[in-house]
């Protein structure tokens, strides 16, 4: 068993459960550790949430592994999130992935049939697997979200904790509501486990209500997931945030498909957590008060490390 975690996110569990994992032959691996000398690199962070098993099951999404990713969202200790299952060919996508990420944290190549078997069939649904990395020199997946944004004609659902777009983003979001799609954001709310996240996302609301596109915020626990749905024709889930780091910063992982069935039920899910949504309205956001708006100037100062 290999596990690789990244330096910042896993920094608070504690010496005692990484040798107990070591002790009971897990080989680990710190990606990207912090020390004096690698400040200037902290915010490129492995922000993948990959399982790969046997090479042959893989799964990704927003989960972690930690206590609040227990249960079935039922209170504000239970966040709600998403994950795919994958078989068949595109397994290999998600392990070449962490691959790459093992290799620059280890110097080890992971190579032959026990981490890469044979492919096999597993079914008919035909999927993209989209691997973006600074290294690469290039944000696919935010270059994904964005070829999604301006090919929507009809509707484009999106759920995602960390919405925090740029002027290009809003006025691309802007265009699409011009020529007649619905436009559908759901965000985590009041329970947010970034007060910086939310402050600069609560700051550019008006800018979007004002371009028409309808903001929802989750009520009963953290809202995690990062999905999208347009047309509902095409769709995707993984660990990207909209955000400036998940885009350019960070190692991400998301599962692209054009499968009608499989489509249609995500955007069933996306319309049945909406009505545990609060909708935002322009008017509200205009009379919020003094100390919100001083929150988000000081939360303005930091956008880029969220």
């Amino acid at each position: 068993m290999k596990l690789l975690v990244d330096a910042i996110g896993s920094a608070t569990l504690g010496s005692d459960i990484f040798r107990i994992l070591e002790a009971g032959g897990c080989q680990l691996a710190w990606f990207r550790p912090i020390h004096w000398y690698t400040l200037h690199r902290a915010n490129q962070r492995n922000h993948r949430k990959s399982l790969i098993v046997d090479g042959r099951i893989a799964f990704t999404g927003g989960s972690g592994i930690a206590d609040h990713w227990l249960g079935s969202a039922e209170n504000e200790h239970e966040w709600r999130d998403m994950q795919i299952r994958v078989e068949g060919p595109a397994v290999a996508a998600q392990q070449a992935g962490f691959a790459q990420n093992w290799l620059l944290t280890t110097g080890e190549i992971i190579n032959g049939h026990e981490f890469f078997p044979e492919a096999r069939t597993a079914g008919n649904v035909p999927i993209q697997t989209i691997l973006s990395s600074p290294s690469a020199g290039a944000g696919a997946a935010g270059t994904m979200y964005l070829i999604a944004v301006q090919c929507a004609r009809r509707y484009l659902y999106i759920a995602n904790p960390y919405f925090i777009p740029d002027s290009r983003v809003i006025d691309m979001l802007a265009r699409a509501c011009r020529r007649g799609v619905v436009v559908k954001l759901m965000l985590a709310g009041k329970h947010n486990d970034t007060w910086w996240a939310r402050q600069n996302s609560v700051r550019l609301y008006g800018k979007l209500l004002e371009a028409g596109v309808e903001i929802y915020e989750y009520q009963p626990t953290m809202l995690h997931q990062k999905t999208m749905v347009v047309d509902g024709v095409w769709a995707t889930v993984g660990t990207t945030n909209f955000d400036n780091r998940s885009f350019a910063l960070s190692e991400e992982t998301n599962i692209c498909f054009h499968y009608p069935a499989l489509v249609e039920q995500l955007g069933a899910v996306f319309s049945a957590d909406l009505a545990l949504c609060e909708r935002i309205e322009l008017n509200d956001w205009k009379q919020r008060g003094a100390w919100q708006k001083t929150e988000e100037m000081l939360a303005s100062l930091i956008e880029n490390q969220v």
